[in-house]
Parts: structure tokens; sequence; C-alpha cells
């Protein structure tokens, strides 16, 4: 096969988990809540590495499912609980003061899941200014600065003023992730105190907000909501194979004609080269890698290789941005975490 070039090219995603393979690390540590969420937490200590992510801590929350109440409550709990740690681990004080702010469109439905999320938060910053707020409340401001391309103004310009003006003591910001994975695709929550850059993920970077930048911690939670296409045909040829490994083995199982769906991504036994080749062709013989730049190089000189949504994301984005909402509120204030 002949050379492909990919100098300027690289996969869309803001998921450290994405890129992530040294699972043996010492600084990557995995805990398990069922047989479907589990969270992993990674440690990037230097800031020139391999995965071109800054240095900080990493929480990655994976799940399959928070359509159902006991699913929604469960994910929202395992929520509460890391964002508390990562509260703790920055030192940040039951007294401190916090401003939240939710990057994003709101005209545009996988970009709204930070202005989503303000319009669930308890916000208290005008009623202490009042008076005297009854104990286990803080002190929480919200901030929806839009984008540049509608307001002119950089994300980081506005953020330096209300700070400011309104001098928190901790940045929680908000934002929808790209991936590059089509399992975490609405089924992730990432934590991280490493700070974000706007825009990064669909290739349109702004200035960074970081503890660096802005002279407070910063806490950035995102989901990713957008995916390459690129991606999704190469999961789908993955998919197929799986499929075929798994039809070939489990053909006359009786059981399978009485069940309503059969998820053989957790069959383990792989096709032979000889059989990929002989259903795919040249395709099959290709590595995962391999075929990714194939469908990279069919797609990119034609403008093909969209960033795209699922259809239900309307329906996803308020349930994100309600859990996210929720788990914000009970995580900053001790008194409404008493209702939980």
């Amino acid at each position: 096969m002949h050379e492909i070039n990919l100098t300027n090219f690289s996969l869309r995603t803001d998921l450290l988990i994405d890129d992530y393979k040294d699972i043996d690390s010492k600084d990557y540590n995995i805990k398990k809540i069922n047989k479907d969420i589990y969270v992993e937490d990674i440690n990037i200590k230097e800031e020139n590495n391999i995965y071109k992510k800054k240095k900080g801590l990493y929480k990655t929350i994976t799940f399959k499912d928070i359509t159902d109440k006991d699913n929604f409550n469960l994910v929202l709990k395992t929520f509460i609980e890391e964002l508390k740690d990562m509260i703790k681990l920055n030192d940040i004080k039951e007294e401190d003061k916090c401003l939240i702010v939710g990057l994003g469109n709101i005209e545009s439905t996988p970009d709204a899941l930070g202005p989503k999320t303000l319009k669930n938060i308890l916000v208290t910053r005008h009623l202490f200014q009042l008076g005297e707020v009854e104990e286990g409340y803080r002190n929480v401001s919200i901030l929806e600065p839009g984008v540049t391309g509608t307001t002119g103004i950089e994300t980081k310009d506005i953020v330096l003023a209300i700070i400011k003006e309104t001098n928190p003591n901790f940045l929680i910001i908000i934002d929808a992730l790209a991936t590059s994975s089509i399992d975490r695709l609405n089924k992730t929550i990432q934590i991280t105190n490493s700070g974000i850059t706007p825009g990064s993920g669909v290739n349109n970077s702004r200035i960074s907000i970081s503890k660096e930048t802005l002279g407070i911690p910063v806490i950035v939670i995102g989901i990713p909501t957008i995916i390459d296409s690129s991606v999704i045909v190469t999961n789908t040829i993955k998919y197929m194979i799986e499929k075929f490994s798994y039809d070939k083995e489990n053909i006359n199982n009786k059981k399978n004609k009485l069940k309503y769906k059969i998820d053989y991504r957790d069959y383990k036994k792989e096709l032979t080269k000889e059989d990929k080749k002989y259903l795919l062709g040249i395709i099959g013989t290709l590595s995962e890698e391999e075929l990714m730049k194939l469908v990279v190089e069919v797609l990119n000189p034609i403008d093909y290789n969209y960033m795209v949504t699922p259809k239900e994301i309307d329906f996803l984005i308020d349930k994100m941005s309600l859990l996210l909402g929720k788990g914000i509120n009970y995580s900053l204030n001790k008194k409404y975490n008493n209702n939980l």
C-alpha cells in the first residue's frame, strides 16, 4: 500500500483516555462501580508528554446509559464523589467562592451542554450580598460567555473581567467535548484540573483557561457530544468483522433466536486473517490504525469527514445537563447535599 501523508491531520479529541495506552503505569488507577460504570484516574506529571495534554489530574467516568432513573442516579452519585474528590485535591475550602462558566453555543444543540447546565445551578452570590445565608450553602455565581464568533470577545477576556469584579476563589468550567471513540460518545464525563482551551475539539483553539492563566484553581467538566465521521466508518468495519466472528461460531445457537438484540462486542474470538480477507478483501487485512488512515485519506479531500452527533442529542443534552447541574449543586453545597 502507498504511503499515506497525515502530517496535517490528527483525530479530534478532548479526552485523555482516548489516547491513553499505558494502563500499567503507576499514575493510572481504575475503580469499578458496577459492570457498566467505572472511573479511571490518570495523573499527567510532565507538561511535554506523548499525549499532548496539559499537566494535571484527569478523572474519567464511563457509563452505558443515564436515560432511566436507576442508572441516572448511580452515575450522579459517582460524579458527585469524583467532583468532591477533585475539589479536595485542589485545596478548595468550604467557604471559598465559586464561579461556574458554561462554555458553548446555546443555539447549537451538541454545543449547548455548558449553557444548559447553568440553568440547573443553584446561584447564591446575590443572596450573600443581601445578607446572611444559611450555613451549608456556598457563594456561587454563573457566567455564560457565549462564543467568540457571536460576541467578538475572547472567552478568556470575558472570564478575566468577571473574575476581577467578583473575586471568586475557584472556577468550574463546563463544556461539550470531542472524542475519537464511538463507545465514549455521550457516555463519558471527564473532570480535570488541567484547564481548557475553548474550541480545541473542533480545531478552533482559543486562549487557554487554566490556573496558570487565571491565578486560581480551575476544574473543567466535559462530556463528548461530537465525533469525526471517519471514526464511525472505521468502527463500523471493525464491528462488522466482530459480528462475522460471532456469527461464524454461533450461527446454530438456538438461544440466539430468542434474543431481540445480541451484543457481539463482548465476544473475544477473532477471525483469522484469511477469513477477514475473504469477507472484506484487502480492507480486512488492515490494522485499525491503517484502516483509519485509509478512511481519512478518502474523506478529507472531499470535505466529507464531518463532525457528527447522535439523532437523539436534544434528549441526551437535557439529561446530561441535568445530571451535571445536580452533581455540582450537591458537591458545592453541604446543606444541599443533605437532600440527596
